[in-house]
């Protein structure tokens, strides 16, 4: 069995069924969406006609591409600005609760797992003008009713809050298995030695789950740069493009224009700028979150 196991075409046996699917479902489809962005290809004929680096000049130098950006980059802010610490605001909070701590994190999972075109349909009833649950809220206040998904000045602002709706849930069970793993008698002997709630939990439960926060940070940039699901149900990008985000605007040039290739430009760009930020995160911010043992 030693003898065995020293060969290193064992490991590679292991390995392989693994690297194929690597290759098969990430490597082969940049390599031939990078081939396809420098082409005018419609998508359906057989013949590609190469155009080297137009179509990234054309991306480029487009306002509404660039419109788009912004957009994406809204997602960002306003998942680490105000949904992380949200997250780990309620994260605290369910941790605390003696009683029917399962049925919180059960009733605050569930809209992770429902279909984003049945949340975008059940938020397009609480956003609607006449009747909507939001405007009817408003109205207790006297504030006249609000077009949410009709007014360009609050579109971004509601797709906003209902996709962090539905992925809220997700990231707190996330943090929440991270403050339930932390030793009760850390928290136990800070108490003894008279920390306060609040002390316990911004000097020793925020600084051990800062991992997994980052975590967190990490995944909601990658979904704040992929969004479009959420945007196309809602708004379908309007009204006047203030809701166009970069896939969204993809979509678009590369399914309803027929323009495969220049779509395939954006994608190839939209996981360039995916990569560049995250790097800066990792390398600015995530690096000096240092792995705490206990």
């Amino acid at each position: 069995m030693n003898k065995a196991l020293r060969n290193p075409l064992i490991y590679m046996l292991f390995i392989l069924p693994a690297f194929i699917l690597f290759v098969a479902f990430f490597i082969y489809p940049i390599v031939t969406a990078v081939n396809n962005s420098l082409t005018s290809w419609n998508g359906i004929s057989k013949t590609m006609t190469y155009i080297g680096m137009d179509n990234y000049a054309t991306a480029v130098q487009d306002k509404i591409f660039w419109y788009s950006a912004r957009n994406n980059v809204y997602f960002i802010l306003f998942s680490c600005l105000i949904q992380v610490p949200a997250i780990v605001f309620f994260s605290l909070l369910i941790a605390n609760v003696r009683r029917l701590k399962d049925l919180y994190k059960t009733a605050i999972f569930l809209p992770s797992i429902m279909s984003t075109a049945v949340i975008g349909i059940l938020w397009g009833f609480i956003y609607n003008p006449d009747f909507g649950l939001m405007n009817e809220f408003l109205g207790l206040f006297g504030i006249e009713p609000v077009y949410w998904l009709s007014d360009k000045n609050w579109a971004m602002i509601a797709i906003l809050i209902t996709n962090a709706w539905q992925w809220t849930g997700f990231y707190i069970v996330m943090v929440l298995a991270a403050i339930l793993s932390i030793p009760k008698e850390l928290d136990e002997a800070a108490a003894i030695d008279g920390a306060t709630g609040v002390q316990r939990a911004t000097k020793i439960t925020l600084p051990l789950i800062m991992p997994i926060i980052s975590v967190v940070v990490m995944l909601s940039i990658a979904g704040a740069m992929k969004a479009a699901d959420i945007v196309l149900v809602m708004t379908k990008g309007g009204p006047a493009g203030a809701t166009d985000v970069m896939a969204t605007y993809m979509i678009r040039y590369a399914i309803t224009s027929f323009k495969h290739g220049f779509g395939n430009a954006i994608a190839v760009l939209i996981f360039l700028f995916t990569i560049i930020i995250t790097v800066l995160y990792q390398f600015l911010i995530a690096r000096r979150t240092e792995r705490i043992e206990y």
